[in-house]
């Protein structure tokens, strides 16, 4: 009889799985709680101690890592030594494995994992396994995904289970370790990583990672300068998320996690520049994000001013031998794509909250014209870019944009006009070419009022005050164009 040899953590699609191996003449050799699984579905396997003649020691650490597992999965059939040497040491050929591993990410992307659980959680047996069998595929078929299942049964019952297929199913099986592998790496070499100090020198600090994830700071590729400080890591995060929403070429400033200076452009360079414009006192020791190539232009413009961190999908080979002569600036390499399902965790005395992040995004659809003042197009443009940076700023926030630029930011004040006021004093521009972005509603028209006294003709706000009609109609006497979102953008 064929042989199948399965083990596998995760077992959803067993049952349907073992019965058509068994109705198709396998005999299932099994361990631990697979094979109590197995059992259970009434359907008849045997512990791989007989196999081996060897019972499982160590709590089950030791199990299949014996001759007569790998030497049944390793035989290559093709040669008669090998055959012989089987025949020598009574061990049966093996002709498919089906292993899935120990769910290690799952348990370090837990807040609370200690290194036992991560230990235990390295699967060693089933690696070993898969390994063996995928580099047999010539004569044993892998399989490592549960989606998998079925379409082994189809080609066992329609005579198709050949060479090429288990070829296919091999690249999937070393793809799995190798993804694998790299998670245990990531968690152990750095998952805690202690900081030379936190926000002050006199506070310790350490990173945690909680995710091998391409699309995150912690994991982006550090290609030049000095460690990381915290500091550096929160702001880089701060900028790495806003630049993430963009699809047109855009550079982003951050300092003291809030965007100082957003520039968009049809170069790269165009984009730094338009977002250094926008403040060009306080990007001096900012960090920067930028969600296209860094070319050589743009590093020249960038290396004429002192930047802590520069992130970016890639850096040209000109741009990296312009901007790593400057000794100590960080240059991060990362994966710039969406992360949505990510949740976001905050410390609070005693514990920790966890929420979905703001993802929220502006839909044409849903935006509501509330005056009789029309927005220009030039106007929505300036608002959609104004209104995508409030999300990021603390609030109470207020964003004057043009259409290029951020070109004024009031972050983190009491009260809304008090937030108006610095991004007004701070205003690289004002007239009837900005408009104004905040990320909560006018709880009365006092905001409104003063943005009219500096210009500003276009307004974009969530709605919902009890006191929304008042600002309404200061905006119809003045000709004034307000449109909500009908959401809100509240970042503490």
């Amino acid at each position: 009889m064929m042989k199948a040899l399965i083990s596998v953590s995760d077992k959803s699609g067993l049952e349907p799985f073992v019965r058509g191996l068994v109705r198709n003449g396998y005999e299932i050799y099994s361990t631990g709680g697979t094979l109590k699984s197995i059992q259970s579905f009434g359907v008849e396997a045997k512990s791989v101690s007989e196999l081996t003649h060897f019972d499982e020691i160590m709590d089950g650490r030791v199990k299949t890592l014996h001759p007569a597992v790998h030497g049944g999965i390793l035989a290559d059939r093709s040669k008669p030594g090998h055959l012989e040497d089987l025949k020598n040491n009574n061990i049966d050929l093996i002709d498919m494995v089906v292993v899935n591993l120990y769910p290690f990410k799952e348990t370090v992307s837990r807040p609370d994992v200690t290194e036992k659980d991560a230990v235990e959680n390295i699967d060693i047996g089933g690696p070993t396994m898969l390994r063996a069998a995928a580099k047999n595929f010539k004569f044993v078929t892998t399989v490592v995904d549960p989606r998998d299942y079925s379409g082994v049964i189809r080609r066992i019952e329609e005579d198709r289970l050949d060479e090429t297929y288990r070829k296919s199913l091999m690249i999937k099986v070393f793809r799995h370790t190798n993804d694998y592998d790299q998670a245990i790496v990531n968690h152990f070499s750095s998952a805690e990583e202690v900081l030379r100090y936190g926000e002050n020198p006199h506070q310790d600090a350490k990173l945690v990672r909680t995710t091998d994830a391409r699309n995150t700071i912690l994991n982006a590729d550090v290609l030049h300068g000095k460690a990381l400080s915290y500091n550096n890591l929160r702001d880089a995060d701060s900028a790495f998320a806003l630049a993430k929403k963009f699809t047109m070429p855009v550079a982003v400033a951050v300092k003291h996690m809030n965007p100082c200076g957003v520039g968009t452009g049809t170069t790269v360079g165009e984009a730094f520049q338009n977002a250094f414009d926008a403040d060009s006192q306080s990007i001096f020791g900012g960090i920067v994000a930028l969600n296209i190539e860094v070319d050589e232009e743009a590093a020249l413009k960038m290396s004429k001013i002192f930047l802590e961190v520069i992130i970016a999908p890639k850096f040209s080979s000109e741009a990296l031998e312009v901007l790593t002569k400057k000794k100590n600036l960080r240059l991060l390499e990362a994966d710039f794509r969406e992360d949505e399902d990510e949740d976001e965790f905050v410390s609070v005395s005693g514990g920790y909250l966890v929420q979905s992040r703001d993802t929220g995004k502006l839909n044409v659809d849903d935006i509501k014209v509330v005056t009789k003042q029309q927005p220009s197009e030039k106007h929505m443009k300036a608002m959609a870019l104004a209104w995508e940076v409030s999300k990021h700023v603390k609030s109470n926030a207020i964003v004057l944009a043009n259409d290029k630029q951020t070109v004024g930011i009031g972050a983190g004040q009491m009260n809304r006009v008090g937030a108006l006021k610095i991004a007004i004093d701070r205003a690289l521009e004002l007239g009837d070419g900005v408009v104004m972005a905040s990320d909560g509603f006018f709880p009365m028209p006092d905001s409104v009022e003063l943005a009219h006294e500096h210009g500003i003709k276009s307004i974009i706000q969530p709605g919902g005050s009890k006191r929304d009609q008042e600002s309404i109609d200061f905006c119809d006497e003045n000709g004034i164009a307000m449109v909500f979102t009908g959401m809100r953008h509240f970042k503490h």
